[in-house]
């Protein structure tokens, strides 16, 4: 068999229920206000805030909650302590059975954040380890240089020191990271995004998922891949999916700079990547600048457009849809801005926003009515810097609509279907 056959054969079994799935993509701690560096780690039932905005998020026409880490943490959550139990700041595990309960009675689906590539270096476990030694019953846990100069030193992620990489070569971090996932799928979840699924082999991957798979057939994986080879990674890992960075990347920078041959060539990659999987496609996520803040108000709807009529499985990061502002720092706290607080619910909002949330009510209602966009791959049909005129064509050849871009003047777009009838038209923000 060649290499390309056997990496095809590895290809997962996608649920079907993805093929539906528009995520509105939430960071909870952010959104339900609890202190991220503040050294007051109350318990605080604060989870209930985002329970208030369910009916929100059908509203808009999201099918599914992203959820960013809500398990106990140093601070962010992404530096755990514990993650078979609830952040405090959030709540516990009668709050968070209320809220898959609330999510259930609306048809939200739920895909949790998982950090498997590390956790907090205060995590008991760490701790132990580093107190037992060598041979201590944590000790194959974590990736632990016992030979050091100075003594034992934990190996960190990507240089943060409060970030201690697990041992992704042990059978220890398989069982873990199996019996963590097992026990949320148990409690009501549907999926997990996996956090810096790029930093971890395949191999750890492909141990990992066939064993959760075996319990919880139904369940989706997302890997987070800024770069690489995208089709590899799926295949080899055994995910069903991966954020899909480069399209990010080629919809904002093709915008800003008024070079439309940008997105076309990431579009030809993209078509390939949809030939072997359906990639997580999204214009904002929680660790990148706000695109209105990028393009401002006309440009973000103009990359809306874009996303929503492209194959993938679509996320909206939380706020995008009423135009927040905020921009990504490198520096302690530079993601604050990006992860703001929301209010106690959905009527203290502003009303200013009505035509940027109106505008994503729109063309997530377009897509739901055409679900083949999904897996459609797309064509160019007319390409200057400025303008850009594509078609998205389902798999099976049965259905086509014709987006045209326009950045002569004010950022615009205009979608029609196969009889050319304009099915929505940009309107000034």
């Amino acid at each position: 068999m060649s290499e390309t056959a056997s990496l095809a054969a590895r290809k997962p079994q996608t649920p079907q229920w993805t093929e539906h799935a528009i995520w509105w993509h939430v960071y909870p701690l952010g959104f339900c206000g609890a202190p991220i560096r503040d050294a007051d780690m109350t318990p605080v039932p604060r989870l209930h805030r985002l329970t208030n905005w369910l009916d929100y998020a059908v509203k808009l026409g999201a099918s599914g909650l992203l959820l960013g880490p809500i398990f106990a943490s140093q601070s962010h959550g992404y530096d755990s302590l514990n993650q078979f139990r609830i952040d405090p700041r959030l709540g516990n595990d009668a709050d968070f059975d209320a809220f898959v309960a609330a999510c259930k009675e609306r048809g939200l689906r739920i895909l949790l954040d998982g950090v498997f590539s590390h956790v907090g270096a205060q995590h008991p476990d760490v701790l132990q380890a580093l107190a037992e030694g060598p041979n201590g019953p944590k000790a194959g846990l974590f990736d632990i240089d016992w030979n050091a100069p100075i003594g034992a030193i934990p190996r960190v992620f990507e240089g943060h020191s409060s970030l201690v990489r697990l041992n992704h070569a042990s059978e220890q971090a398989v069982e873990y990271t199996t019996q963590v996932m097992n026990h949320w799928l148990a409690r009501g979840i549907d999926g997990w995004r996996l956090d810096a699924a790029y930093s971890v082999s395949t191999d750890f991957w492909a141990r990992v998922i066939p064993q959760v798979r075996r319990q919880h057939p139904d369940t989706w994986f997302l890997g987070e891949m800024i770069h690489g080879d995208y089709s590899r990674f799926v295949a080899e890992s055994g995910v069903d999916s991966v954020t899909q960075y480069e399209l990010w990347k080629a919809i904002w920078s093709s915008l800003k700079d008024k070079n439309l041959f940008e997105l076309d060539w990431t579009l030809t990659r993209h078509n390939e990547f949809l030939a072997s999987f359906t990639p997580n496609t999204f214009i904002g996520n929680h660790d990148v600048t706000r695109i209105a803040s990028t393009l401002g108000p006309d440009g973000a709807v103009t990359a809306l457009a874009i996303l929503l009529t492209l194959g993938g499985i679509p996320s909206i990061y939380y706020g995008d849809e009423q135009g927040l502002t905020g921009i990504k720092e490198q520096r302690l706290g530079g993601d604050d801005a990006v992860r703001p607080e929301f209010p106690e619910t959905p009527g203290e909002l502003s009303a200013q926003a009505q035509n940027i949330y109106r505008a994503h009510q729109d063309l997530i209602g377009l897509r739901r009515r055409n679900p083949w966009l999904t897996t459609a791959a797309t064509t160019k049909l007319h390409l200057d810097n400025k303008r850009y005129r594509y078609r998205s064509t389902a798999a099976d050849a049965s259905a086509h609509l014709d987006v045209d871009i326009d950045l002569t003047t004010v950022p615009s777009a205009t979608i029609t279907d196969a009889s050319g009838q304009v099915l929505w038209r940009q309107k000034r923000v």
